[in-house]
């Protein structure tokens, strides 16, 4: 039986271009993925136990995001980098829009900032985060929780974390069994748009900030409406524009967007979520497409890690949001 990890770390999904957000708005969500170290190896030497998602596809540990954000981020500090018995629990999806690989990314500097003793404030964490990951809607939610609205020049990162979602806000999230992979995605956006539709964006993205800001839920469904990005991605995934089009008339339903890059579709529900996860999941169905679905609530937590007492040596000032507590 094997005992308490050194170190335990906990990182939440995320629904990251979230409506009319591209690129700048991010949500994270009740599902985490827990990324445990059980034992210091020597520099250089790495093993990675695979529970869950993607356990027989993540086996190498050399090209584990987890391992390589670790390798990344001691690199970008200069430090050593001791050797790691890995075990990754894995229960978000892979390749769906959730967020999996941020949240290996997430760990993987936040274990190299814990394993090193460097002590990294919170904006230098999420500056090597955001320069391994690229994309700072999908680590900043990651690691600092709630909904974050952030602002990326390749260098220097300014982000605002918004309120939390009401206690009757639900996040459904509906998952088909098809993968869309991010360079995908990406390929299928066009190069440039029409001056019409980034104004028409620029105004719905700042409705949703300002709406959800002050508590108007009644906009949200205005403020996710989208031209930049959902048009084009729905259309790599049997379904997508039919959740697009009829899942936000539903009752209960505040609004429907694309979870990242897709092909993951969340809907934010006041209420009852079953009528609408059903709808979702039946959508896929007509497609010909099997899918899960999951209620969630959006997390105010992020990243957290937990010691083992006298496991390591003190960090000296991990990130802020991080629980750190001796466990005896």
């Amino acid at each position: 039986m094997k005992g308490a990890p050194l170190l335990s770390l906990r990182v939440p999904a995320t629904s990251a271009n979230l409506g009319s957000g591209f690129d700048t708005l991010g949500m994270a969500l009740s599902l985490c993925n827990v990324f445990n170290v059980r034992e210091l190896l020597p520099e250089g030497e790495f093993t990675c136990d695979v529970i869950g998602e993607g356990a027989y596809e993540l086996t190498d540990a050399a090209s584990n995001m987890v391992v390589r954000s670790y390798l990344r981020a001691c690199a970008e500090w200069g430090l050593p980098a001791r050797g790691l018995a890995l075990e990754c629990h894995n229960v978000i999806p892979l390749c769906r829009g959730l967020g999996s690989s941020s949240t290996a990314v997430v760990a993987g500097v936040a274990l190299a900032d814990a394993v090193s003793g460097k002590g990294a404030d919170e904006a230098e964490l999420l500056r090597v985060m955001t320069l391994i990951e690229g994309h700072p809607d999908n680590v900043v939610p990651c690691y600092v929780g709630g909904m974050t609205v952030c602002c990326w020049d390749g260098r220097d990162l300014r982000y605002v974390k918004l309120p939390p979602l009401p206690d009757d806000m639900h996040v459904v999230a509906a998952v088909p069994d098809v993968r869309v992979r991010t360079q995908e995605a990406r390929q299928v956006l066009p190069e440039l748009v029409q001056f019409g539709d980034a104004v028409f964006n620029l105004g719905r993205a700042s409705l949703l900030c300002a709406a959800w800001a002050t508590g108007r839920w009644d906009l949200l469904s205005w403020g996710m409406d989208d031209r930049l990005h959902q048009p084009y991605r729905s259309s790599l995934f049997p379904g997508g524009k039919a959740i697009l089009e009829r899942i936000r008339e539903l009752p209960g339903c505040v609004a429907v967007a694309i979870s990242g890059s897709g092909p993951t579709m969340v809907a934010l529900v006041r209420g009852s979520p079953g009528a609408v996860a059903s709808a979702m999941c039946r959508t896929f169905s007509e497609h010909d497409v099997p899918s899960q679905f999951f209620v969630l609530r959006g997390s105010s937590t992020g990243a957290a890690i937990e010691r083992a007492a006298g496991g390591l040596p003190p960090a000296g000032g991990a990130g802020k949001n991080f629980i750190s507590r001796d466990r005896s």
